[in-house]
Formats: structure tokens, C-alpha cells, sequence
């Protein structure tokens, strides 16, 4: 059974000095999804947002549709000119958003300090 995906905003200042937006999800990611991870990027100030971190740690399962959700973000994300970075991806997960082509969009790191380290 498919859990609800749940989706929080945090603030965050990179080791560089950079504000960076962060959006924690929950639960499964799949079509019944979009609010929580279109959403919620979408609700970002686009103006100031410029760094983007994608935060997996508690997601347990994303289906193809939820994988199209996540590349709809990263090409709007592209296309405002921001920059997208995610972590806590399973092995597995790691691989399939290698494989589908995310990595063209989005940096992928194993933990949150990998990713913020980057920034």
C-alpha cells in the first residue's frame, strides 16, 4: 500500500555562505504526488531561490510517475536558471535517476553535509 507523500520547506545556509532551499519528503513519491513535490516547488520564490536541495532520507518508494514528477521540477528548476542537488537516495534509486537521465539536472550526493559541502 502507498503511503502518503508528505513535503517541508527549511531554510538553510550553505559552508559557502549560500541560502539554500531545501524540500524534505515522505512516504511514497507516485502520481498521487504532484501537490506535494510540484507543489511545493512551485511555491518557492523563484526570484530568490537559486540553490535547491532535494532531500530523500524518509521516501521509501518512487514509481515512473513519480520519477516524471521529480524530472517536471528539475527542467522548471533548469529553465528559472536554479541549481538542484538531492540526497538520500536508496542504491537503487541512485541508479534508476542515473539511469533516466537526472543527473544531466541535479547533482546527486549519499547525505545531506555531501550535498551542502557543494554548495
Amino acid at each position: 500500500m502507498q503511503s502518503e507523500t508528505k513535503s517541508k520547506v527549511d531554510q538553510l545556509t550553505s559552508p559557502a555562505g549560500h541560502s539554500v532551499s531545501v524540500l524534505r519528503y515522505e512516504g511514497d513519491i507516485a502520481s498521487t504526488s504532484k501537490e506535494a513535490v510540484l507543489g511545493t516547488y512551485q511555491s518557492l520564490p523563484k526570484e530568490t531561490v537559486k540553490l535547491v536541495l532535494l532531500d530523500f532520507t524518509k521516501v521509501d518508494y518512487i514509481n515512473s510517475s513519480g520519477i516524471a514528477l521529480v524530472i517536471q521540477m528539475l527542467i522548471e528548476a533548469s529553465n528559472a536558471g536554479q541549481k538542484v542537488f538531492a540526497f538520500g537516495l536508496s542504491p537503487h534509486f541512485t541508479k534508476v535517476f542515473t539511469m533516466v537521465g537526472i543527473t544531466k539536472y541535479a547533482g546527486l550526493f549519499p547525505n545531506e553535509s555531501a550535498a551542502m559541502a557543494a554548495l
